[in-house]
């Protein structure tokens, strides 16, 4: 039996988007439940992909086509190719997953000079035809026969100039079919063959362009930055639908609707439209449309019809729907639905609102939300106290602010942007699926035309990146690579900042302030920490971050580095005297300077987190790293001896000037430096001295950690003490606090029971100074191989386990990650021998599995061990997927990841039925 490749609307199963696509498995669900959809069919993606496999269509599949399309011509009453009620279809693109733009459509599909004037004398509308003809030549001739745009534009632009119009509205009939003409003789001249006439030839060849538009350039693109793998979405159905005409007149209309606010999530009418207009006039920003609560005036009756539609959309999706939608002599037809694209503020406000209105569930309202998605919402925001006036006022397409050096294309933009790691603002008139490459690179888009459901609205908001639509102060001029706001010119490069939430443009670059929570984004996380077993903790190392943490939602601190407490500018002196100290004696005078900065910082931290668990982990990196390289003290001193040379040279002109005019030396300013520069030369001497004799071959596997704590116990009873003495201040002033002191490096049961030697010589100690009891956990990093295997002894000492999963990939792998990122993991990432970047997401497979045999061995022996994760992967929502998996505790991130790490918390949970790692 031949392989099925075509469903009618009223056949095809809506809830298989793998087949037919999104728009394909949606237009056959809403002719279903009886909404009005052009009549029409889609060729699955099955065919799609044996079309790019044998670069041909399958067998039959063209029988097949004309068969369904006779079926269309009973359906409609008219006939392909037909010169008395001529049938037009559009051909459209469309996979399971939505890549707004990124593959190719075609319309007014069957046109010919035939059907043409079959089309003038059935509508009596000369200039209606003229302009279907027109627009199909260039689009057809772009996607079926590859002809670039310019080609067509030039004809375009030199007639509206000989018409003395602005917009293509103002051209006349003859206009328009001039057009048509020298769109003809274009396609002739760039192929070197006529425009094809046969209908059956036109659409065998647009439903080979739009079958290869999945493997284009932008379409491919698109699926690397969103990570769309093959499982997601294989291949794009073609949709063969009746076309419905919104340009045939005034009493005719086309739009794009969202059925809630896509920048804000508000439960209101969203969209816009254009009278006597194609779909494609909207989409692609060609003409600045009408907000669609104008209809309600201009017609009132659709209007209530398309409130209708947007209420049966939503009420059956259960989803925010981005829909499309032609107006015919009066008649609405809906052309397509899909979940629309939003921005985390709009995505956060309306699940909450959805649940609250009964729509969908929590668990629902949890799930449509990706917890990537949420760094968007941790995005800086204009400060409301800047006097900067706006330079110019377009409409606000998608929330957030940027400032950027200004670019006229995409290609300059990456140039820029990710090749110079400059912050790019892309400015076009519109914005084409072709500039796709360009808003990857830029961080904010800013066009002098288009609308709110322009592409380039559509895609920004997608991508969480702020942009600025249909700013016509602006007249941008790409090829003179400028554009003129008034009476200033801006130059590529110029500085700029957009305000996606307003829509104002700014000249230079305008102060941001930190992002508050909103309502709305308090309430689900709520809901998320409810549901979630997993806790979320911070990484902070400062009273300040400690306290960024807490505002983020932080549970706690399950990482608070020591170290990074030393680099602080008043501090590294006294971390100097303790490296170059040569005794015992020094290095404790040294570290009791130390002690009382540590114990603030460790007490505010404490109390800022109160009740709440804080882990500090003891000193971990090599000494050396507090020391500058051997090459920048090389440097100083070569530079100092030359000083003290000079030096010297002007000490002997002084003493020969003093014995003539001892006045007039003084009032010349030479000094006697030579031995001030001789005693720093002194120290940077010893400084190199001591690098050279802390260097090591392999730093990250050499002294540092505990092995350092070990041959320096006085290094690590000094943050003990602080660490205890802290927290003894705290209980006395009666603040609840529950502190926890971390081992780093750890490989064996002997190290660690070493320490907690110290720990045990030092609480007695604290508690008699103090006169209270102090309460702590103790516990080691595991992110040594061997510990994880060890993990059955080692919790007979440890009361709780980290995996520090930086050191431990680092370790599993054998790789050094700075010399892995920089040479060859880009190239085993792209070549498919590793599916991701161990170090940004965990690596299940062989780290995940050595920290589940820690899990499970080391509760062998202390069935209630507390255990988490504070590496980078912490935050990570895939990874955290695998630590709810494998029984941890906790997980532990960077603070901005806070918010997200919670979100994937409850998705671990959720959805752990179906979970494999």
């Amino acid at each position: 039996m031949a392989k099925k490749y075509i469903y009618k609307y009223t056949e095809g199963d809506g809830k298989n988007k793998m087949l037919l696509g999104g728009k394909g498995a949606n237009l056959c669900e809403m002719t279903q439940i009886g909404l009005r959809v052009p009549p029409g069919f889609v060729i699955s993606t099955e065919a799609c992909l044996d079309y790019i496999a044998n670069n041909r269509l399958p067998d039959g599949v063209m029988d097949d086509v004309r068969a369904h399309m006779a079926w269309l011509e009973k359906e409609t009453g008219k006939q392909f190719g037909g010169a008395g009620n001529p049938l037009l279809v559009s051909v459209r693109s469309g996979s399971s997953m939505s890549m707004p733009g990124m593959m190719d459509t075609i319309l007014n599909l069957g046109l010919n000079e035939t059907t043409l004037a079959g089309l003038i004398k059935l509508t009596g509308n000369e200039r209606f035809g003229y302009d279907a003809y027109r627009r199909f030549i260039q689009l057809f001739g772009k996607i079926a026969l590859g002809v670039d745009d310019h080609h067509f534009d030039e004809h375009f632009e030199a007639v509206k100039r000989r018409a003395g119009v602005k917009v293509d509205l103002g051209l006349s009939a003859n206009d328009l079919k001039d057009i048509g003409q020298l769109f003809l003789k274009v396609v002739q001249e760039q192929t070197g063959r006529p425009f094809p006439q046969d209908p059956y030839e036109q659409l065998e060849l647009a439903i080979k362009a739009v079958f290869g538009s999945w493997m284009g350039q932008r379409a491919v693109d698109y699926r690397r930055e969103f990570k769309i793998t093959p499982d997601q979405a294989n291949g794009t159905a073609v949709n063969i639908v009746t076309m419905v005409f919104g340009n045939m007149g005034n009493d005719c209309s086309t739009g794009v609707g969202f059925t809630r606010d896509p920048g804000t999530g508000e439960n209101v009418m969203y969209g816009e439209y254009l009278v006597n207009a194609q779909g494609e006039d909207v989409v692609a920003g060609i003409r600045t449309p009408k907000p669609v609560l104008e209809m309600k005036n201009e017609m009132p009756d659709l209007f209530r019809q398309l409130v209708e539609l947007r209420n049966k959309l939503e009420g059956h999706y259960h989803e925010v729907q981005d829909y499309e939608y032609t107006i015919e002599k009066g008649v609405l037809y809906c052309l397509q639905t899909r979940n629309g694209k939003m921005n985390a503020a709009a995505m956060v406000r309306s699940s909450v609102e959805m649940a609250n209105e009964g729509l969908i569930n929590r668990e629902k309202a949890l799930l449509r939300i990706d917890p990537e998605s949420l760094e968007q919402m941790m995005f800086p925001q204009l400060d409301p106290k800047h006097k900067v006036a706006p330079a110019a006022q377009g409409m606000g397409a998608s929330p957030g602010a940027s400032s950027g050096k200004i670019v006229f294309d995409a290609d300059t933009a990456v140039k820029r942007g990710r090749g110079a790691n400059e912050k790019i603002i892309l400015v076009r008139e519109e914005t084409k699926p072709e500039d796709i490459h360009g808003f990857f690179a830029a961080v904010g888009i800013l066009t002098s035309r288009g609308g709110k459901t322009s592409h380039a609205a559509v895609v920004a908001r997608g991508m969480g990146k702020p942009c600025v639509v249909g700013a016509e102060d602006i007249n941008v001029n790409v090829h003179q690579r400028q554009a003129v706001i008034g009476d200033v010119v801006l130059h590529e490069g110029d500085i700029v900042t957009i305000d996606g939430g307003s829509g104002r443009v700014y000249l230079g670059e305008v102060p941001t302030v930190e992002p508050e929570f909103t309502p709305e984004l308090r309430t689900l996380l709520g809901w998320a920490d409810e549901i979630a077993t997993l806790k979320v903790m911070a990484n902070a190392d400062t009273p300040d971050a400690a306290q960024r943490a807490s505002n983020y939602g932080a549970m706690g601190i399950g990482l608070c580095r020591t170290e990074r407490m030393f680099n602080a500018k008043e501090r590294l002196p006294i971390v100097l005297e303790m490296i170059l100290a040569e005794t015992t004696e020094d290095r404790e005078a040294a570290l009791a300077k130390l002690l009382p900065m540590q114990r603030s910082d460790f007490k505010e931290i404490l109390r800022v987190m109160a009740p709440r668990p804080v882990t500090i982990r003891l000193l971990d990196p090599p000494i050396h790293e507090f020391l500058p390289s051997e090459q920048t003290l090389v440097d100083d001193i070569e530079h100092l001896r030359h000083l003290r040379q000079t030096a010297q040279g002007l000490e002997a002109i002084s003493q020969i000037l003093a014995q003539a005019n001892p006045k007039a030396v003084e009032q010349l300013g030479i000094l006697n430096d030579s031995h001030l520069v001789s005693d720093v030369l002194a120290k940077k001497e010893e400084i190199l001295q001591k690098a050279r004799a802390l260097h090591e071959i392999n730093p990250m596997l050499g002294h540092r950690g505990v092995r350092l704590g070990l041959t320096y116990p006085e290094i690590y009873k000094m943050q003990i003490r602080a660490v205890l003495e802290a927290a003894a201040e705290c209980i006395q002033e009666k603040v609840n606090v529950h502190p926890e002191i971390m081992v780093p490096q750890v490989c064996t049961k002997e190290e660690l029971m070493r320490v907690r030697a110290l720990v045990d010589e030092v609480l007695p100690e604290v508690e008699a100074k103090y006169a209270v009891k102090v309460h702590f956990e103790f516990g080691t990093m595991m992110e040594v191989v061997r510990a994880c295997l060890r993990s059955e002894e080692i919790a007979e000492v440890a009361e709780f386990f980290s995996f520090g999963t930086n050191d431990l990939t680092q370790a599993t792998f054998s790789f050094s990650r700075e010399d892995a990122e920089n040479k060859f993991l880009p190239f085993y990432n792209s070549a498919g021998i590793l599916k991701d970047n161990p170090f940004e997401a965990l690596d299940t497979k062989g780290v995940g599995q050595l920290m589940s045999f820690a899990v499970t061995n080391g509760r062998k022996t202390r069935s209630g061990l507390k255990v988490g994760i504070c590496g980078e992967q912490g935050g990570h929502p895939r990874s955290m997927r695998f630590c709810h998996y494998a029984n941890l505790t906790y997980v532990s991130c960077s603070s901005p990841r806070v918010p997200i790490a919670r979100l994937a918390a409850a998705h671990a949970k959720l959805l752990e039925g179906n979970y494999q790692p």
